[in-house]
C-alpha cells in the first residue's frame, strides 16, 4: 500500500496549475452536477498521477480514489483516468464558501451567480486537524502573508532535524503561498510554496490551495463571507428523476492508529443514511457496493439502475 504522505517527495517536482471547475446548480431538488471524464495516459508519459490531477481541476486524492491501482509516481501509458468531475453538491446551504475537508474539496457559491466552483485542497496531517464542524467567516485577507509557526510547529519540525524561525517573511518560499484568506482567528484559506499537498493531509491545520486557485478566491471572496467547514464522507441525494445516487469518499481518520492503519477507517453510518441505502427504490446490493469500493464519484443505486446493469 502506498501512503498519500510517501508521495511529498517525488512530487515536489511536479509544476501543473489549472484553476476550480465550474458548474451551473442543478434545479430545484437536485444536488447532481457534472459527468466524469474519461482520458487516457499519452504515448512516452514522464508525469506523476498529480500533474493529470491539477491539469483537470482535482486533488491527488480524488484521482487515487477513482483510480483504484493506478501508479501514482508515473501511470503507464494507454491507461484510463477516471477523472471524477460529476459530483453530488454537499447537503448544506449553497452560499459563501463550504469546504467538505473529507473529500478535500471547497465549494464557493458566488453571490448573485446561479454556479458553484469547485477546488481540490490540502488539509491538516494527522493530529494537526482541519476544523471539521463549523461555521465561521472572511475576517480578512491579505496578500503576501508572512508566517509565525506556533512553538508546536517549530518542535515538530526539530524532531525532523529540521530548523524552522520564529518568523517566515513574505515570498516565494513562504509555505502561506502568495496570498491567505484568514477565517476565524486561527486558520487560513492559503496557497503554498510546494507544487504538491493538493488531496493530502499535509498542513498545519490550515487549507492550503495550488497557486492559481487561491489567486481565484483572494480576488473573489469578500471579506464577511460565510465560510462553513463540514465532514460528509458519504453523500447521498434522491434526484428530481427519482433516481438515488451514492458518493462515498475514504473517511478521513480519527487518531494516530487509525492513520496509520492498512483497514479502512468506518464509515459514520448514521440513520438517515441506513434509510437511503436500504429504503424502497434502492437497490441494496448496488448501496453495499459503493460503500465498499468507496470510489470518490457518484453512483446510482436505484433498483432499475441495478436492472439496466443486468440487460
Amino acid at each position: 500500500m502506498i501512503r498519500l504522505s510517501s508521495l511529498a517527495l517525488v512530487l515536489a517536482a511536479v509544476t501543473c496549475s489549472a484553476q476550480a471547475v465550474t458548474y451551473m446548480l442543478p434545479p430545484e431538488g437536485s444536488r447532481l452536477v457534472g459527468s466524469p471524464l474519461t482520458v487516457s495516459v499519452p504515448e512516452g508519459n514522464t508525469q506523476p498521477l498529480e500533474y493529470f490531477a491539477a491539469l483537470y481541476g482535482q486533488g491527488l486524492s480524488n484521482m487515487l480514489e477513482a483510480n483504484p491501482g493506478v501508479d501514482p509516481f508515473l501511470p503507464k501509458a494507454g491507461t484510463q483516468l477516471t477523472i471524477p468531475q460529476q459530483v453530488i453538491l454537499p447537503d448544506t446551504v449553497r452560499q459563501g464558501v463550504v469546504i467538505n475537508v473529507a473529500e478535500m474539496r471547497l465549494y464557493y457559491y458566488p453571490d448573485q451567480s446561479n454556479t458553484v466552483e469547485i477546488f481540490p485542497i490540502g488539509i491538516g496531517q494527522a493530529g494537526r486537524e482541519t476544523p471539521r464542524n463549523w461555521v465561521t467567516r472572511v475576517e480578512r485577507k491579505q496578500e503576501a502573508p508572512g508566517w509565525t509557526p506556533t512553538p508546536n510547529t517549530r518542535r515538530e519540525y526539530a524532531k525532523e532535524g529540521k530548523t524552522l524561525p520564529a518568523y517566515v517573511p513574505p515570498g516565494e518560499d513562504n509555505p502561506m503561498g502568495l496570498y491567505a484568506i484568514y477565517i476565524g482567528k486561527l486558520y487560513a484559506i492559503h496557497g503554498t510554496n510546494a507544487n504538491f499537498g493538493i488531496g493530502l493531509r499535509v498542513s498545519q491545520g490550515c487549507i492550503r490551495l495550488r497557486k492559481d486557485d487561491i489567486k481565484y478566491l483572494f480576488d473573489n471572496v469578500p471579506v464577511g463571507a460565510r465560510v462553513q467547514l463540514i465532514d460528509q464522507p458519504v453523500k447521498a441525494t434522491v434526484e428530481p428523476d427519482g433516481r438515488h445516487w451514492l458518493e462515498v469518499h475514504e473517511p478521513l481518520s480519527r487518531n494516530r492508529a487509525e492513520f496509520e492503519s492498512d483497514k479502512k477507517v468506518p464509515l459514520p453510518m448514521t440513520s438517515a443514511l441506513r434509510d437511503m441505502t436500504q429504503g424502497s427504490g434502492v437497490d441494496a446490493g448496488m448501496a453495499s457496493a459503493a460503500l465498499t469500493r468507496r470510489s470518490g464519484m457518484p453512483v446510482p443505486i436505484s433498483i432499475e439502475s441495478g436492472k439496466a446493469g443486468q440487460l
